[in-house]
């Protein structure tokens, strides 16, 4: 029906052209000649414009989604609809008489193909006008309405306000643009003004009562979200953010993909392509086995394994709930893959001897650990119990089963530990690396830093707290941490140990952030002002914290790049008194005698010297949220 409406309207404009046209022409009057032919010469040009709307398609019109690219194909049509014509006249001579005055004046021929021209754009074009018109009166009246600017007046800027503008879904009003190009400052784009740069936001948010910045600006630098939220800081102001170039991934039916600015968007940092380095290859048709797989880090590397198309994936947690609903998610969005989800406790030798038989995985990775630093300084024996001896029974198991490849994540509190929690850690990584020179099975440690987001980290902590109006709390000024993305940290696990790189892997982690700017900034993108609407406190730093982190010890300083992101240490491995000293740290711990675990994990970590919470120096460091993200 929409189609023969079309058709029908073509049509008339076709006559009404004509008719327009000749009386334009002769100022009125019609002579007799031209009367006696208009029939035919109305047949004529009626089937010359449908056949040249017909091969441009104008019949087959989105009235509500048109654009500029639409408006030149009525342009075209118009022309060669006026050049069928032309051709029919002198092929059928219709309403020509024998001399060459008596042709149709050419002055008719253009003046009917600009107002057909005309009257076919009103007809396409007027449903979307009429659309754009509603839904912005709608939005004015609206005491509801959010107040935007968008930033970034370019490509994606521009495509971003047509799409808000042609949806009644959402209830943002954009008033204007911002952009650093000054060259762009006056200049109107979609009927709103592009007012001037980034640095003048604070006036403009105060003078046109802005609620909320969308930024559309394609792979915005992260130090340039953080001087953005640093600008904007006490101006009470949300923000929005387009995650990819909209423009290449526009779908016209849908609202605009915006997405509240997240903690994440303050890291500038890559995704991993599996694909690029081989690794994908290694893993598709694989047994693989992750410990830990209900939580932050486990979840994400059980992810990507079967993104990349493992054959079997061995899910092993003590915690039964999270991991079934983890299961049920991983078979949604995974119908066809084949995972086993197992309840184990690590430190139990019969159990996980069994499920290495049974299941017989090729590569293991085991990233179950109690992470919590506070809580390890209160029971040192329970992190030695389920963080070492733990570890040790999950590689002893992949060892007697002869599995290839057995990956330990570590973190960067084994570094100079100042807890209970990063010493355990880092004499897990020594029970590992002995394995590597005794085993046919590639052994091999992964240390990095903070996970963004993952749960028990700082992120979560101060969502909540401010989605309680705060406190935010901080535990010292100066604290800073390493962080990455869950994914980025996952991609460089599975390409570290695939790569087949060596006994101890450490991913770079680029710069480290102070945890006092993080707090700030996750205010600012709530739409609060730090400080004001809510506080900032200071805790002091609790047992086992540090105020920096790092990476390497002194002995791994001569390490070597394997990849972009990845460092190989090259640093003296354990000894036999190192092992001897770790049997007597674990039968300490199944006495539960805190005190000699202690002495022991001095005796097996020179570097390790206990934090009361006191300052330390950037050479002992330390933890804002009190928790380690692996």
């Amino acid at each position: 029906m929409k189609i023969l409406l079309v058709v029908i309207l073509d049509s008339l404009i076709a006559v009404l052209g004509l008719w327009l046209s000749l009386i334009i022409r002769f100022e009125g009057y019609l002579p007799p000649p031209y009367l006696a032919a208009f029939p035919a010469l109305v047949i004529l040009l009626v089937i010359s414009r449908l056949s040249a709307n017909y091969l441009l398609r104008l019949h087959r019109w989105s009235f509500r989604f048109s654009g500029f690219p639409d408006a030149i194909r009525v342009g075209i049509a118009s022309i060669f609809g006026s050049g069928l014509f032309l051709t029919m006249l002198f092929i059928s001579r219709i309403g020509l008489g024998p001399g060459r005055g008596d042709w149709i004046p050419r002055s008719v021929i253009i003046i009917e193909m600009l107002l057909s021209a005309s009257l076919m754009g009103l007809v396409r074009f007027s449903p979307r006008i009429a659309h754009l018109f509603v839904v912005e009166r709608s939005l004015s009246r609206n005491e509801n309405a959010i107040r935007c600017l968008i930033l970034g007046a370019g490509g994606t800027g521009e495509q971003l306000l047509r799409d808000l503008m042609r949806s009644k879904a959402h209830m943002y009003r954009v008033i204007g643009f911002v952009d650093d190009d000054r060259g762009k400052h006056g200049t109107y784009i979609g009927g709103r003004p592009v007012f001037g740069s980034i640095a003048d936001l604070p006036k403009l948010i105060k003078a046109h009562s802005i609620h909320m910045l969308l930024i559309a600006i394609p792979r915005l630098p992260a130090r340039s979200i953080r001087e953005l939220l640093s600008i904007c800081a006490n101006l009470h102001v949300r923000f929005k953010i387009l995650p990819v170039s909209y423009v290449y991934l526009q779908e016209p039916s849908r609202t605009p993909l915006l997405s509240d600015l997240t903690p994440e968007d303050l890291l500038q940092r890559d995704e991993v392509d599996l694909g690029k380095t081989g690794t994908a290859d290694m893993i598709r048709g694989r047994r693989v086995l992750v410990t830990g797989a209900a939580g932050s880090i486990g979840s994400e590397i059980c992810r990507q394994l079967l993104v990349n198309e493992a054959d079997t994936l061995i899910m092993l947690d003590i915690n039964e709930n999270s991991l079934y609903m983890q299961q049920r998610s991983f078979e949604r969005e995974f119908p066809d893959a084949r995972i086993v989800s197992v309840v184990a406790d690590i430190r139990d030798e019969v159990r996980i001897n069994r499920i290495f038989e049974e299941f017989k995985p090729q590569d293991v990775f085991h990233a179950a650990a109690h992470k919590h630093v506070p809580l390890m300084e209160a029971a040192p024996s329970v992190a030695v119990k389920n963080n070492v001896y733990g570890t040790q029974v999950t590689a002893h198991a992949a060892r007697s089963s002869e599995a290839e490849r057995f990956t330990f994540i570590s973190t960067d509190k084994a570094v100079r530990p100042t807890s209970v929690m990063g010493a355990t850690k880092r004499v897990s990584e020594g029970v590992v690396r002995s394995m590597a020179r005794e085993s046919g099975t590639k052994f091999s440690v992964v240390r990095f830093g903070n996970v963004l987001g993952s749960s028990g980290s700082v992120v979560p902590i101060f969502r909540e707290q401010i989605a309680f109006r705060g406190p935010v709390t901080v535990t010292h000024p100066e604290v800073r941490r390493y962080f990455m993305t869950t994914r980025e940290a996952v991609g460089l696990v599975l390409q570290a140990a695939y790569g087949d790189y060596g006994e101890l892997c450490i991913l770079d982690m680029g710069e480290q952030i102070r945890i006092l700017d993080l707090a700030r900034h996750m205010i600012t993108m709530s739409g609060h002002v730090p400080d004001l609407d809510i506080p900032i406190v200071f805790t002091g730093l609790r047992p086992g914290e540090k105020l920096f982190e790092e990476l390497l010890t002194e002995a791994e300083e001569s390490t070597h790049k394997v990849s972009e992101k990845i460092l190989i240490a090259c640093s003296p491995g354990p000894t036999e008194a190192f092992e001897k000293l770790v049997d007597q740290l674990i039968a300490a711990a199944t006495r539960e005698d805190d005190e000699r675990v202690i002495e022991t994990l001095r005796s097996l970590i020179g570097s390790y010297h206990p934090s009361n919470g006191e300052e330390t120096s950037p050479s002992q460091s330390s933890s804002s949220s009190g928790s380690d993200n692996t």
